[in-house]
């Protein structure tokens, strides 16, 4: 696995692997798998793990925390902060108050049961809170030794100048894939003028770009995609005929959809990381191997043609998510 820089020295696997799934979301989970993914991963050069304290609620983290137990100095290991949940999975808010802070990482930290984050991010951010304040106090968690690096998701060019006048942003954890494009409306560009790296989450669209129908349609027990509108009604359709655009690019290439949507996103920068995220090692396999894929110019031209930016039906979240992004 070759590896890249986010930021001003954090050195991870050019492919991180998303942790989400494995607890929450996308169906119903298998720990014993799940773990046995993670330790695949590690085993062949992904050493950077993503997740966050609301993902179960809770239980992702600690799923993680046993998968690396004895093996923390092969981890990058990546967690978040800021949807606040309840015991009950209920969301109480996005939290960005100093305090929640400071509780939010500590609780983090004995459920990973580790001593020091890797990477910590603020999943949203608080609209009612000084992102200064905010920071302020992440910037006291490395000041004390229990984080190393700082992040932020879904924030807009502003929020992560003022973020990073606190204290550098090492990643903007934001959606980027062939099917979700915003970053391109500045957010990159004002990550790379200030040496932020970027860490593309859904890189492969939710699973919906793969072969594979069963990864995609969003319809099992438990799976938050069914009520997303790119996965509902007409939007899903028209959005299946884009599919079928890449599935022909992929044939042409020797490639699964996967991949090639995974070696794209591994094409736009150095400073960007994608994240898929499985609970199986099948599928991570298959998305470790395009690592290998070299895609040329022509490529490029070919699979944004398949699914042009434009093209795509449908929001990324339902309504109250759409209204936390770029915020």
């Amino acid at each position: 696995m070759n590896r890249r820089t986010l930021g001003q020295g954090l050195t991870v696997s050019a492919q991180g692997l998303g942790c989400m799934g494995m607890s929450e979301f996308y169906g119903v989970g298998d720990d014993t798998e799940s773990i046995a993914t993670i330790h695949a991963a590690l085993d062949a050069g992904v050493d950077f793990l993503d997740t966050a304290d609301m993902y179960g609620p809770f239980t992702n983290e600690q799923l993680v925390g046993r998968a690396i137990k004895d093996r923390r100095d092969d981890v990058v290991l990546a967690t978040k902060f800021g949807n606040q949940r309840a015991e009950d999975g209920s969301f109480i808010r996005i939290n960005g108050t100093p305090e929640y802070v400071v509780e939010a990482c500590d609780a983090s930290l004995r459920r990973l049961g580790v001593d020091v984050i890797d990477l910590y991010y603020q999943h949203r951010v608080d609209r009612t809170v000084a992102i200064e304040e905010t920071w302020g106090a992440m910037k006291g968690l490395v000041d004390s030794g229990k984080v190393r690096h700082l992040g932020i998701s879904e924030a807009s060019s502003a929020t992560i100048e003022r973020a990073h006048a606190v204290h550098p942003v090492s990643a903007l954890q934001s959606e980027y894939s062939l099917w979700s494009r915003d970053p391109e409306d500045g957010v990159l560009d004002t990550c790379r003028r200030l040496g932020v790296g970027f860490v593309a989450y859904s890189p492969l669209g939710r699973g919906f770009l793969t072969n594979e129908v069963s990864n995609r349609d969003g319809s099992g027990e438990r799976d938050f995609r069914k009520n997303h509108p790119r996965f509902s009604g007409e939007a899903y359709e028209h959005n299946l005929t884009l599919l079928a655009n890449l599935e022909a690019v992929a044939e042409a290439k020797g490639a699964t959809v996967a991949q090639l949507a995974l070696a794209w996103v591994l094409s736009t920068g150095p400073d960007v990381v994608p994240i898929p995220g499985t609970k199986r090692r099948k599928w991570l396999h298959e998305n470790i191997a395009a690592d290998d894929i070299v895609i040329t110019d022509a490529d490029v031209v070919d699979l944004e043609a398949a699914i042009p930016r434009d093209a795509v039906a449908g929001d990324r979240y339902v309504a109250a998510g759409m209204r936390n992004l770029n915020a």
